[in-house]
């Protein structure tokens, strides 16, 4: 089955370097098995890492035994659709690749909020 954005199109990758997705195949996509829902491709800035340390999921600290490098500003990371929702509303929002978000993202967040928050480079 395809895998659609939020804005009812295929899904974009988000970010082969880092790799990303919770299936580390770049892509933020959904198969009903990821219980964080990893679908918002962010482009995170410094202020949304640190809210994520603040919260308790560390992006930044690199942990080599799993292949990954940390994140900084300016990177593209598939994050948690509550954490972005979260992060929303004290915010720390940071902005978002809409064409690499999955649709399943739209449950915990309005696609206008979203759309405001839309990455365009």
């Amino acid at each position: 089955m395809a895998q659609l954005n939020v804005l009812g199109e295929a899904l974009q990758p988000c970010s082969m370097d880092p790799v990303t997705g919770y299936y580390r195949t770049g892509c933020c996509e959904n198969h009903g098995d990821d219980p964080g829902f990893h679908v918002v491709c962010c482009r995170v800035t410094e202020a949304f890492l640190a809210f994520s340390v603040s919260r308790g999921n560390d992006l930044v600290t690199p942990m080599p035994q799993f292949g990954f490098a940390g994140l900084v500003p300016g990177d593209q990371w598939c994050v948690c659709a509550a954490r972005w929702a979260e992060a929303l509303e004290a915010d720390a929002a940071c902005p978002v690749v809409l064409e690499s978000t999955h649709i399943s993202a739209l449950e915990f967040v309005d696609l206008a909020d979203l759309r405001a928050h839309a990455f365009t480079g």
